[in-house]
Formats: structure tokens, sequence, C-alpha cells
């Protein structure tokens, strides 16, 4: 009867051993399941070729000629949302991060 129990338990202990280093294992995660990604933030290129259009628009309006108003500040607007939108596109500011597989 003794030796039944003995080995009893140990069957026991081994199971829950065994079936405990399997969990471990299957919930570790290995190397191969990291990767890194280059995040950017959302470029503020279009907010500044608005902005740089408009202002451009003004300024043309207001240094063009007496009979140049329109040229002037369909050019002022043009340049100055070309100018507003490299500004914009300038500022992005990027960053690695790790993510793991699923």
């Amino acid at each position: 009867m003794r030796a039944r129990l003995n080995a009893l338990v140990l069957a026991t202990v081994v199971g829950f051993t065994a079936s405990s280093v399997v969990v471990t294992a299957a919930d570790a995660q290995s190397r191969n399941d990291r990767y890194r990604v280059l995040v950017c933030n959302k470029s503020k290129a279009k907010n500044g070729a608005i902005i740089g259009g408009l202002g451009g628009a003004l300024l043309g309006n207001t240094v063009a000629g007496h009979g140049n108003k329109t040229e002037g500040a369909l050019l002022g607007g043009a340049v100055g949302a070309v100018a507003g939108h490299e500004i914009g596109k300038g500022k992005k500011k990027c960053h690695y991060e790790y993510r793991y597989r699923r």
C-alpha cells in the first residue's frame, strides 16, 4: 500500500512539474517575436502649405503694384504655399519602438 501511495505521489509531482514547464515555455517570448518599427508623428506640411499660401497671398497683394494686385496675390500665395509646405515637412519627429508579434 505504501509503495503504491509513493508511486502515486511521484506521478503527481512529475505531472505537475512537466505541465508547469510546458506552460512556462509557451508563455515565454522568444527574441524572434520582437521587431523594431520607425514611428513618426504626422507631418504638418498640409497645415504649413495652407498658412503659407494665405500669408503669401496677403503679402503679395500688399507688395504688388497698383494694377497687378491679383497677379501679386497669386504669385505670393504659390510661393508662400511651397515655403510653408517645406517648413511644415521639416518639423517631423521620428523614433523607434519595439513591438511584439501576437
